[in-house]
């Protein structure tokens, strides 16, 4: 019974987090893109000294995507199963232009259970090892590795404490850390705004 559970709760916060499951590993091409991006030497940065005059002004940088993020909101959902217990998620996710899911945060509360979790998930691609950090504000980090990948994303699990929730409520900006798959380090800010009247207040009704 706590094997099914666990996987009604990932798949639940998969659904909540990624609905547009098919363009999340695009999104991680673009953040890629964007770490990455070099810029070739030019033709007359290569002949200097064999040119008179100023150098040519280097190439721009490529713009860095711009991620819209939802509102946090809480759902929860009813089960299928029998005398299943309730679960409830208050998430928030960011998308880049077309809706392409960059990062996810909801957390995970099972009734009559007292350990909560802080669910992180991140697009396909992400290098493993290194595993994922969160930081609220300029507080203590905290590191966890990745609990699974599904196609929607890889998920890592933090124990959502009391402290940690009322941190989350007080807070500005829920710091994302990981490295992609080119080794290099990614952070993104999930905002904070409204996570406390979510959280505390009565759950959004699903649409049948």
């Amino acid at each position: 019974m706590s094997v099914s559970m666990k996987d009604q709760s990932i798949t639940a916060a998969l659904a909540f987090a990624a609905p547009v499951i098919r363009r999340a590993v695009a999104a991680l091409a673009i953040c890629a893109l964007t770490a990455i991006a070099v810029v070739p030497p030019s033709f007359a940065e290569e002949a200097k000294g064999k040119q008179k005059g100023p150098p040519p002004p280097p190439n721009p940088k490529p713009a860095e995507p711009q991620i819209t993020f939802t509102p946090w909101t809480k759902v929860c959902p009813k089960s299928q199963e029998a005398n299943a217990k309730r679960i409830c998620f208050t998430g928030k996710d960011g998308r880049v232009e077309g809706g392409m899911l960059v990062i996810a945060a909801v957390i995970v509360e099972v009734e009559g259970e007292a350990r909560k979790v802080l669910r992180v998930t991140l697009p396909l691609g992400m290098a493993l090892q290194p595993g994922t950090r969160v930081v609220i504000d300029q507080g203590q980090p905290m590191n966890a590795p990745y609990v699974i990948c599904f196609q929607a994303g890889c998920i890592a699990d933090y124990e959502a404490s009391q402290e940690l929730i009322d941190r989350m409520k007080k807070g500005q900006s829920l710091n994302v850390q990981a490295m992609n798959g080119q080794g290099q380090p990614i952070g993104l800010a999930v905002p904070l705004a409204d996570f406390a009247k979510a959280h505390d207040g009565p759950p959004t009704e699903q649409k049948q």
